[in-house]
């Protein structure tokens, strides 16, 4: 059949599938030949596909490649195995301007560079011969392939699609589904191995006030997030919240819809509201969402976010349940105070950065209850009365024709299509209570299971005291977890089936799930409680199952709980103890990841077959745990042989000269190869990031201090900072792949050279070349001349890629900047030393390519394959995470792992200058910083001590003994919140209460090693006790421990503190937990005076900071507040100032107005 030039002949289908296939594409109005900026979105409709990550192989011109971005949504890749043809095609992308959405490279023809389950549309073009069970295994469920027999005509020979597990789940409301059983119906979600996709934002704006993401859920292959993406460098400003949807297997930016007015986003951390994530829910087609925290609820077309119609009466509306084509909503009759700013409790004037003091009083709205027909939006029925009036917060949900809820005295159930009383049955809750807590109401067939702390006193009052207000309350206290009551009712007549005791989680209300057939729920508020060990059957509550305390396979690590809900699929119990605990419902066995962890006051998602990890601004386990929003896979980004070419040690994997075969496969030799020349160094050079190996900042020229401009050159996009060397700048655009060459007294182009990916960090020159790290995982050598290349090397150990922040890049990606050290090129390529087989640290002969040593770093266990427990101290763990490599001549370092010259590992012992965020990471966020030290301090109290004691700030240089710097003049595990308009944001110490004003300075000191504090690094394996994760433990009969009043702990723990003591007594068999070994003291004194020669407010926010002989030169945004664009300053869209100072007392010598800030 043919259609306007189009002709589609469908191939390899039989029955009524081929034929249903057929009818679909038959019906398409079709552009005639020729004309490929209209052949892309006929593809897309032809596939079903509106968006995602879109695959051209076979890419020719590239001109078919870009009309495949047929909207804002879609990312493109196109591959092609000609060099030839690839610059061709990236020649006619960059014409366009659409390099960074749409991008192109070279593949082998036959492997797809991707992990599975990644690619929406793979696009193939006639003559490809990749296999199709290739395209099937980077297909993600419901992706599609379409084979093209020719493109001018377009003419389709072939279209097939992936069909989705019935093994995997969605999760569709902020419990999972209807009946708030937070339990996915999925046989794939389990323990983390690989990285599937990340994206932003990198961290959540704060610790100590409203999480960044409110709400999360997923359904039709989409996942839909509401999110803060205000600035992190300052929480104080206005938040930017969103609705962003994303593809759920590779996480690319569908759409985004703005939210005006959000919750306060300075609320108090963890102090609810309880129910702010049940304004979310979504099914494969439509979104329902309140796109305000007054706001009605809309229905929003879930490919495209437009609203298709929005629900009468709906005002002020708390939470929404969609049920068998019924919404049912929750609304107050008015908006929460909070929404409309700070609570009157709140002075003006300055920001306190805990909790409000004292806690404040928060009576929640009247309700109703409603219910539409939510495909035409028309108003059901009705209730609004004494029984609605104080419906409590998380506790609506439906099952067949029965909807229920609990108010302060009963459950009650409706008809659900009539909105009729059922039954009702008695179970008063408590009224006084802080408003992060709520009771727990689940319906598991033909039962409800009812969860909550015991009525009376609030535990609060033992801490709170007189100031406790009476009714809900606001406060981010928590770990007073009473003893209450599990409840089981007939869901057919409300009859009182049997009872259990049951705790809170740690300022989350209590876990109630129900998995493989059983009622789990549990005990483990602190490090030392048991945690969930009992499965009781959900008619009788008889323990069926009974497994060992988590301590005889863990050691938790954290002293408290994460302030989240736990969730489980069918298979697994999801735990938020320190990171992600996964417990094993059928044999009882626990494996510990607290390398990763959940985001404050939500949690993860497992659904989909990965589990989602929203972002976090925690700094527990700082020095390994992950960042950003994650998705991660059950297996590695490839096969254990690819992955592992190395026999494991105990800690990092010997450095080993590999056959020369497996070499030389991973390098190719350009054009350049051998012909390079090298040349003579220049002392005035700035030849590699920051200067030299040591990151010092400081160069080997002068700089004058009345500065003009000499010449300026129009780039676009992000850039790098600048190397020159040999009378060329080099800059990278990082988003478009390219390193660029100028020459450096004129500015003019001289040449550039486009990788496979981003370029993150300027490349360094070494005699005659230029040397980079790209994110596609190879690293280049370049001849400096005219920029053909020499050599490239794959660092990654096979060519197997992810999306990352909006692109792809190889799961093993390398920093731009190379460190060249005596003729060896040292990079690490890798995310994470427990993922995807972990990080390599690689050495190669830089004028050859030749490849030295591999270390490859992993710190799982090498026997099991899962996290050591015997190297857990506190809050702090064996790790590495990826960044630019520093060099002081003799040493080598990784962030704070430090390694020989010939790549072993060696015990952290040189202080080095390094950032636990990394040196590329510039959001600023509040609880890292670059220091001049051994290792990061950890945890709520950890974090500041080191910062308090060695030199520490936003940017360092380094001048022999003496450091400048420019950072907080103070820091506090109660908050440092500092930024725009310094001076009116203020610090509270929790112990003396006297506000003291933070602000940025520049500053000089002597480095002083004997200052910092021990730390010290996690320790060496030990002997493993009885129980270890990953072994195969049998579970236990049923037991008849009972949880009573005096299993609760006796007070609130702080914030992310590490276990302050042995686990309980177990039972018969288990082992107790070991006590934390290292434990950084909160900065409650103060921390000790640094001495500083000098420091100097200045009205500059340095984002550059360098020593040039007898200047020290500082340029960034202006510290200044404007009230018509106040982020504009963090956020780069404002002018630019450039200071000199004199380094010998800080004075200004100089002031340069730029047009734009570095």
């Amino acid at each position: 059949m043919s259609r306007h030039g189009m002709t589609v002949r469908p191939m390899g289908f039989c029955g009524g599938v081929g034929l249903a296939l057929v009818a679909t594409l038959a019906v398409l109005r079709l552009a005639p030949a020729g004309q490929p900026e209209e052949q892309g979105p006929q593809l897309l409709r032809a596939a079903g596909v509106s968006g995602g990550l879109i695959v051209h192989v076979g890419c020719g011109d590239g001109r078919l490649t870009a009309a495949l971005r047929a909207n804002s949504g879609c990312l493109v890749h196109g591959l092609d195995s000609d060099p030839l043809v690839v610059e061709r095609a990236r020649k006619h992308l960059r014409s366009l301007g659409v390099y960074q959405a749409v991008s192109v490279d070279r593949f082998d023809g036959k492997h797809l560079p991707y992990v599975d389950d990644l690619v929406n549309l793979v696009v193939v073009g006639p003559s490809s011969s990749v296999p199709k069970e290739e395209m099937l295994r980077v297909l993600s469920p419901g992706g599609v392939a379409i084979h093209l027999k020719s493109v001018d005509p377009l003419e389709i020979a072939e279209r097939w699609s992936k069909p989705r597990p019935a093994e995997i789940d969605e999760w569709t409301h902020f419990l999972h589904d209807a009946s708030n059983n937070a339990v996915a119906a999925d046989a794939v979600v389990g323990p983390p191995r690989g990285l599937q996709w990340v994206g932003g934002p990198p961290w959540a704006r704060s610790h100590d006030h409203l999480a960044s993401l409110s709400a999360a859920v997923s359904a039709g292959g989409r996942l839909f997030s509401i999110v803060d993406e205000g600035p992190i460098a300052a929480v104080v400003l206005e938040p930017k919240w969103y609705l962003v949807a994303r593809d759920a297997f590779s996480g690319v930016e569908l759409w985004r819809r703005p939210i005006a007015v959000w919750q306060w986003h300075l609320r108090g951390f963890r102090s609810g509201p309880s129910d702010l994530a049940r304004r979310l829910v979504a099914t494969e087609s439509r979104v329902f969402v309140t796109l305000g925290s007054d706001a009605p609820v809309s229905a929003l077309d879930a490919a495209t976010g437009q609203t298709l119609l929005e629900y009468p009466g709906t005002d002020h509306a708390l939470e929404i349940v969609h049920h068998q084509g019924m919404l049912l909503v929750v609304a107050g009759d008015r908006a929460t105070e909070e929404a409309k700013g700070p609570h009157p409790g709140q002075r003006p004037g300055f920001v306190r950065v805990r909790s409000q003091r004292p806690p404040y009083a928060e009576d929640p709205p009247v309700k109703r209850l409603l219910a539409f027909d939510a495909a035409a939006g028309r108003m059901l029925w009705k209730k609004a009365d004494a029984e609605t009036a104080e419906l409590m917060p998380t506790t609506l949900a439906a099952k067949g024709d029965r909807v229920f809820f609990q108010n302060a005295d009963a459950i009650v159930c409706l008809d659900a299509r009539q909105g009729t009383p059922v039954w009702r049955a008695a179970r008063p809750v408590a009224r006084n209570r802080p408003a992060w807590s709520a009771p727990t109401l689940v319906v598991y067939e033909d039962v409800v299971l009812s969860a909550d702390r015991a009525v009376g006193p609030p535990p609060e009052a033992k801490t709170l005291g007189a100031a406790l207000p009476s009714g809900w309350f606001v406060t981010s206290g928590g770990g007073q977890a009473p003893v209450g009551e599990l409840i089981a009712f007939s869901a057919t007549d409300g009859k009182r089936l049997w009872s259990a005791p049951c705790r809170e989680c740690y300022n989350a209300p209590v876990d109630v799930l129900v998995a493989d057939g059983l009622v789990w729920t549990g005990d483990l508020v602190s490090a030392r409680d048991p945690g969930i060990t009992a499965g009781r059957d959900p008619r009788t509550g008889e323990i069926r199952r009974s497994r060992p305390a988590d301590q005889h396979f863990f050691e938790p690590g954290m002293g408290h709980h994460r302030c989240y809900r736990n969730k489980a699929t069918s298979r697994w119990l999801v735990l938020g103890r320190s990171g992600v605990e996964f417990i094993d419902v059928a044999t009882g066995n626990a494996l510990p990841h607290h390398w990763v962890r959940g985001g404050c006051q939500y949690g993860v998602i497992p659904c989909n077959g990965l589990l989602y990890v929203p972002p976090h601004s925690c700094a527990c386990f700082i020095t390994a745990k992950l960042n950003g929003y994650v998705c991660l896979s059950p297996k590695p980004a490839g096969p254990p042989e690819a992955l592992a070419p190395h026999k494991p040690a105990a800690a990092a994997r010997a450095s080993t000269e590999l056959p020369q075969a497996q070499a030389g496969d991973r390098l190719e030799r350009g054009p350049a190869y051998g012909s390079t020349e090298p040349s003579q160094p220049d002392a005035r050079d700035w030849p590699t990031y920051r200067h030299d190996a040591a990151r010092s900042g400081r160069a080997s020229c002068e700089v004058a201090a009345e500065l003009k401009p000499a010449w300026r050159t129009k780039l676009g996009g992000r850039l790098t900072p600048p190397v020159v060397a040999q009378g060329m700048v080099l800059v990278a655009q990082i988003d478009e792949h390219t390193v660029h060459a100028l020459d450096a007294a004129s500015g003019k182009p001289l040449w550039s050279f486009t990788a496979g990916g981003r370029v993150d960090s300027p490349p360094t020159v070494w005699q005659g070349r230029a040397l980079f790290g790209s994110a596609d995982g190879w690293v280049y050598c370049l001849r400096l001349s005219d920029g053909a290349l020499a050599w490239r090397w794959r660092a990654a150990p096979l060519d197997r890629r992810i999306v990352a922040y909006g692109q792809l890049e190889s799961a093993w990606p390398v920093p731009g900047n190379v460190l060249v050290h005596q003729g060896v090129a040292y990079f690490a390529a890798g995310r994470s030393s427990y993922l995807d087989g972990g990080i390599r640290l690689c050495r190669l002969e830089a004028a050859t390519g030749r490849l030295l040593s591999e270390t490859v770093i992993d710190h799982r266990d090498p026997q099991t394959g899962v996290q050591r427990n015997d190297t857990i101290q506190g809050t702090n763990m064996p790790g590495a995470l990826p960044d630019v490599l520093s060099c002081d001549g003799s040493s080598v370092y990784l962030r704070h792992v430090r390694f020989d010259l010939e790549g072993r590992e060696q015990p952290p012992e040189v202080p080095h200058l390094f950032s636990p965020a990394g040196f590329l990471d510039d959001t600023w966020w509040h609880r890292t910083y670059w220091l001049v030290g051994r290792m990061m301090g950890t945890n709520y109290g950890g974090w500041p001590v080191v910062g308090s004691r060695v030199p520490a700030g936003r940017l360092l240089v380094l001048d022999g003994p003496v450091v400048y710097g420019f950072g907080r003049n103070q820091y506090s595990h109660t908050g440092s919140h500092v930024g725009i308009d310094a001076e009116t944001i203020f610090h509270f110490n929790l112990l003396r209460y006297n506000p003291r004003v933070t602000y940025y300075q520049a500053f000089a000191m002597l480095h002083d090693a004997t200052a910092e504090p021990k730390l010290g690094p996690a320790a060496k394996p030990k002997a493993k006790p009885a129980g270890k994760a990953g072994a195969k433990t049998a579970i236990k009969p049923a037991s008849k421990a009972k949880l009573t009043p005096e299993a609760q702990p006796s007070g609130s723990q702080a914030d992310g503190a590490p276990a302050k003591s042995k686990a309980k007594a177990g039972k018969a068999g288990e082992s107790k937990a070991q006590p934390a070994k290292a434990k950084a003291k909160p900065d409650a004194e103060g921390p000790p005076p640094k001495p500083c020669r000098w420091t100097r407010q200045l009205p500059v926010l340095a984002r550059g900071m360098i020593l040039a002989g007898q200047h020290l030169l500082l340029a960034g945004p202006p510290d200044i507040f404007r009230a018509e664009d106040p982020v504009a300053a963090v956020e780069g869209r404002s002018s630019g100032l450039l200071l000199v100072l004199s380094p010998t007392d800080g004075k200004t010598l100089a002031e340069h107005a730029l047009e734009s800030p570095p």
